[in-house]
C-alpha cells in the first residue's frame, strides 16, 4: 500500500512539468517572443532620420530596419546604443550576421538592413549620421 511519502516525489514532478505550460511562456520576454517592429529608419541625404524618439523597454526583442535610398553614402554611428542592446543578428541581402559588437553600419548604395536586438539597459541612447550636428539627423531611443 502507497503511504502519503511516496507521492511526495510525484507531485514535486507533476509541479515542476506545469511550470513549462504553454500559458506560462505568456509572461516570457527577449527571444522568447517574437520582435516588436520599431522601424523602420530611413537614411537619405538631406531627410530626417527618425520622425520622433523611439520609446521601448528594457528586456523586450526588437526588430529595426534601417533603409538607404542611395542618394548618398551614409552610415548611422551608435556605440552608446550598440553597447546597451544585446545584438541577436543583423539581415543584409537575406544573409544574417550574428555580431559580437558593432559601433555602425554604412550604406554605399541603396540597401536595407535589419537589426534584430534586445534592450538590456534603461536610458536614452542614439543612432546618429556621423558628421551631423542637426537634431533631424539622429534616432533617439528612450529605453524604460
Amino acid at each position: 500500500m502507497a503511504t502519503p511519502r511516496t507521492y511526495r516525489p510525484l507531485l514535486g514532478v507533476i509541479v515542476l512539468l506545469g511550470s513549462f505550460a504553454p500559458g506560462a511562456a505568456q509572461a516570457q520576454s527577449g527571444l522568447l517572443t517574437r520582435p516588436i517592429d520599431v522601424g523602420p529608419l530611413t537614411l537619405a541625404s538631406g531627410q530626417p532620420l527618425s520622425e520622433g524618439p523611439i520609446e521601448l523597454e528594457s528586456g523586450k526583442q526588437y526588430s529595426l530596419t534601417i533603409r538607404a535610398d542611395g542618394s548618398a553614402e551614409l552610415a548611422v554611428h551608435g556605440p552608446d546604443f550598440f553597447r546597451n542592446v544585446w545584438v541577436n543578428e543583423i539581415v543584409i541581402n537575406d544573409i544574417e550576421i550574428r555580431p559580437l559588437g558593432v559601433d555602425s553600419l554604412e550604406f554605399d548604395a541603396a540597401g536595407e538592413a535589419e537589426i534584430t536586438f534586445v534592450t538590456i539597459r534603461p536610458g536614452t541612447f542614439t543612432l546618429r549620421i556621423p558628421g551631423t550636428t542637426s537634431d533631424t539627423q539622429s534616432a533617439t531611443f528612450n529605453v524604460k
